[in-house]
C-alpha cells in the first residue's frame, strides 16, 4: 500500500505520535535490543469494514520509514473475525512503539464504517442516501467522514464554509414571524451562488414557508414518520421539488420506515460521535 496523505492528517499522526511517545519508549528501549527484528500480524477480531488503513501504514512509517507495511486488505473491505488485515516487518523496538497509536486510528475509523455499513444496509432497495454531520472528533473530521464514505454512506458538508444550513438557533437569533423566508432570502442575496441553501424546519408550516422561499434542501428536526411521510407529500406536490433530509432521533431500528416514507437523505451523528472501535489487535512474533 502506498500512502499519500494530506498534510494536516501527517500533522494529526505526528500529534498523536508526540502525544503518546512523549520523551521515548522507554519499556521498549529497556528489554528489547536494539537490533531485533520481528514480524507482527494485524488482526481483525471483529466482523466490520476498515478504515484507516492508510493511516496506520502512515504512522509506522513516521516512527520507522523502513518498517516494511503489508496492507492485506483494504478501506471499504469487509472483515471477518479472525482475519488478518495487514502485515508488520521490521525493528521490533519500532514496531512496538508505534502500535498503539497505528491501532488506535484504524480501530476507531473502522468502527465508523462499520456502524456507517449498518446503516446503510438498512435502507437498502430506498431512494434514501445514509449522510453524516458535522459532530466528529476535534481534528478527526476528515478521517471520519472519509470513514464514512468506506461504509458506504456520503458526506454532508465539511465545515461551515461549504454551505449554507440555516437551523433552530439562527432563526432564533432572526426572530420575527416571516424568520424562515428572510434568512434564505439573506442567504440567496449574499452567499456564494454556487452553494446549496437549507433550512431546518420542526413542522409542516415551516416546511411550506421553507419551499415557497426557494430552500434548495430542508432538514426535517426530530419528526415522527408519518409526518415525514406528509412532508414527501407535500413536497412532491410543491413547485418546488427540494431534497428532504431527516435529522433527529435517528436510530437503527428507525430506519427502514423513515426510508420508505421517500426521504432523500438520512443525516445521523451518530455515524462518528458513537460509533465503537473495531476490535484489532496486533500481535508480535520474533524474525
Amino acid at each position: 500500500m502506498t500512502t499519500t496523505l494530506e498534510p494536516d492528517v501527517r500533522a494529526l499522526i505526528e500529534l498523536a505520535l508526540n502525544e503518546d511517545i512523549g520523551t521515548g519508549d522507554i519499556t521498549s528501549l529497556a528489554t528489547i535490543p536494539a537490533d531485533r527484528t520481528a514480524t507482527a500480524v494485524m488482526l481483525a477480531k471483529q466482523d466490520g469494514v476498515l478504515s484507516g488503513m492508510d493511516v496506520a501504514e502512515s504512522v509506522f512509517h513516521t516512527v520507522d520509514p523502513s518498517i516494511e507495511f503489508e496492507a492485506l486488505k483494504s478501506n471499504g473491505e469487509s472483515v471477518s473475525n479472525p482475519e488478518r488485515i495487514a502485515i508488520v516487518r521490521g525493528n521490533a523496538r519500532n514496531i512496538l512503539t508505534a502500535e498503539r497509536t497505528a491501532l488506535n486510528f484504524v480501530q476507531r475509523l473502522s468502527g465508523v464504517a462499520t456502524i456507517t455499513a449498518e446503516y446503510v444496509t438498512a435502507i437498502a432497495g430506498t431512494k434514501a442516501r445514509i449522510v453524516d454531520t458535522r459532530k466528529t472528533t476535534p481534528g478527526m473530521r476528515l478521517l471520519q467522514k472519509r470513514a464514512v464514505q468506506h461504509g458506504g454512506g456520503s458526506n454532508h458538508r465539511f465545515g461551515l464554509a461549504d454551505g449554507v444550513l440555516i437551523k433552530d438557533n439562527h432563526l432564533a437569533a432572526i426572530g420575527g414571524a416571516h424568520r424562515i423566508s428572510d434568512a434564505i432570502s439573506a442567504a440567496r442575496a449574499t452567499a456564494p451562488h454556487t452553494l446549496k441553501i437549507e433550512v431546518e424546519v420542526t413542522n409542516l408550516d415551516e416546511l411550506r414557508e421553507a419551499l415557497d422561499a426557494g430552500a434548495d434542501i430542508v432538514m426535517l428536526d426530530n419528526m415522527d414518520t408519518i409526518t415525514m411521510a406528509e412532508a414527501v407529500v407535500i413536497r412532491d406536490a410543491h413547485r418546488n421539488h427540494a431534497l428532504l433530509e431527516a435529522s433527529g432521533g435517528i436510530t437503527l431500528s428507525r430506519l427502514p420506515e423513515i426510508a420508505a416514507t421517500g426521504i432523500d437523505l438520512i443525516s445521523s451523528g451518530a455515524l462518528t460521535h458513537s460509533a465503537p472501535s473495531l476490535d484489532i489487535s496486533l500481535d508480535i512474533t520474533l524474525n
